[in-house]
């Protein structure tokens, strides 16, 4: 069985930097490994759903069970996702065999500044998204098997290395 890495946070916390970087070097020492990325994911299915809560609780829902389709598979899954939902996440934990969830956790103030998509400022080009975390709630993870706090004290690399040190080199002792 391949285990499935969930990268979460808000958007601009850096989990698709991370969760690349973490996909290439897991790569390397298992090729069975694939990269998913929620807005790529978007695109793939079609590009059907909203931003409401309702339709992003239903995206959610399709990233955890096309995750838990390919783990069974025997392929690892970085898989980095908004994921704003707990009931999400807890689904992953009860039906998805081996399930790792990675935080990416980050101020408000660090992602008002970074607003790579100007989300935060309002200054994007789709007004018709509800932001998480602005005027849809998001459920921080409560369970998370590791938490990455990405202020920018670490630059992306290292956040690497402590997944890697987490992950794969703590199971190998």
């Amino acid at each position: 069985m391949g285990t499935v890495y969930w990268i979460t946070g808000l958007s601009g916390a850096g989990k698709t930097t991370i969760g690349r970087l973490f996909y290439e070097k897991l790569k390397r020492d298992f090729p069975n490994t694939v990269f998913l990325d929620g807005d790529i994911l978007r695109e793939v299915f079609g590009a059907d759903l909203g931003y409401t809560e309702m339709e992003r609780r239903k995206c959610a829902m399709r990233y955890a069970r096309l995750c838990d389709m390919l783990q069974r598979q025997d392929l690892n899954v970085v898989c980095c996702t908004i994921s704003m939902f707990e009931a999400v996440r807890e689904w992953n934990r009860r039906h998805i065999d081996s399930y790792k969830e990675i935080y990416v956790k980050v101020s408000m103030d660090t992602l008002c500044r970074r607003d790579q998509k100007g989300l935060y400022s309002g200054n994007t080009e789709e007004k018709e998204k509800e932001v998480t975390g602005i005027q849809i709630p998001f459920e921080e993870p409560r369970n998370s098997d590791l938490v990455l706090e990405n202020d920018g004290e670490l630059t992306p690399q290292e956040q690497v290395e402590k997944m890697t040190e987490h992950f794969i080199r703590g199971n190998q002792s």
